[in-house]
């Protein structure tokens, strides 16, 4: 029988990440949900049965912490970057630098604290492991007004291929999932079934619907898995095709 892997999964609280959670544990992986909301991730790891932990990843002296609690408990064998913000839209010649600071922040930093933790984390344990980020097909084609969000993703793109190449030779993979629009619990109230915008978005995508956490959630495993034991620093499009138009 296979040992359960630990998982990590950060921005555990949202609807992404409480998918992909879901993804794992009927794996029968043991699944711990990170997120900086201590309430919600607490809610979240008690309906799924997962472990929680509160946790800013842009604190890098509270991310090592972390490991070295996960390090006493048995350490982490996948990390799962879904921690992300998409909080704030402008136009490039009206976009206020604080705010686009604060998407880098949380979306390129903080994978980046994240990668670095566990990648010292996997080191000293011998090596092994993967990485998941959850980027975007947004780092690819941009929509106007989602600069600051889709640069930031485009970056993690770029950090996941950097992560990759240096980490090969400890055993530690690094690829990510881009998702195009996901239809979240917040999405779906944002934009409900019939709606004109709903309907906008479809209409760039050639299978001609969103994506559901489902879609995503196989695809993140996929790559965490022994199945994807020969892939590394790919970021792998979920988006009905949308990159193709």
């Amino acid at each position: 029988m296979t040992t359960p892997r630990t998982v990590l999964i950060t921005g555990g609280a949202g609807g992404i990440g409480q998918g992909i959670a879901r993804e794992f544990i009927a794996a029968g992986e043991h699944v711990i949900l990170a997120d900086r909301d201590a309430t919600a991730v607490n809610a979240a790891a008690t309906a799924l049965g997962a472990e929680a932990r509160a946790l800013d990843i842009t604190d890098p002296a509270a991310v090592a912490a972390a490991f070295d609690h996960f390090s006493g408990a048995g350490g982490v064998d996948v990390l799962v970057n879904n921690a992300g913000i998409l909080s704030v839209h402008g136009a490039v010649t009206e976009l206020d630098p604080a705010d686009y600071r604060s998407i880098l922040e949380v979306n390129v930093l903080g994978t980046f604290v994240m990668i670095q933790a566990f990648a010292r984390h996997r080191i000293a344990a011998g090596g092994g492991g993967a990485i998941v980020n959850i980027s975007s097909i947004g780092g690819r084609q941009p929509t106007p007004g989602m600069g600051a969000y889709e640069s930031s993703k485009a970056a993690v793109d770029s950090v996941t291929r950097w992560a990759a190449i240096e980490l090969a030779p400890h055993g530690i993979r690094v690829n990510a999932v881009a998702p195009g629009p996901v239809l979240t619990p917040m999405l779906e109230q944002g934009m409900p079934e019939g709606s004109p915008a709903r309907a906008a978005w479809a209409s760039r995508i050639p299978l001609g619907s969103l994506a559901r956490v489902d879609d995503i959630a196989p695809a993140v495993a996929y790559l965490a898995g022994a199945g994807a034991a020969h892939i590394t620093g790919v970021s792998l499009p979920v988006d009905g095709g949308q990159l193709l138009t």
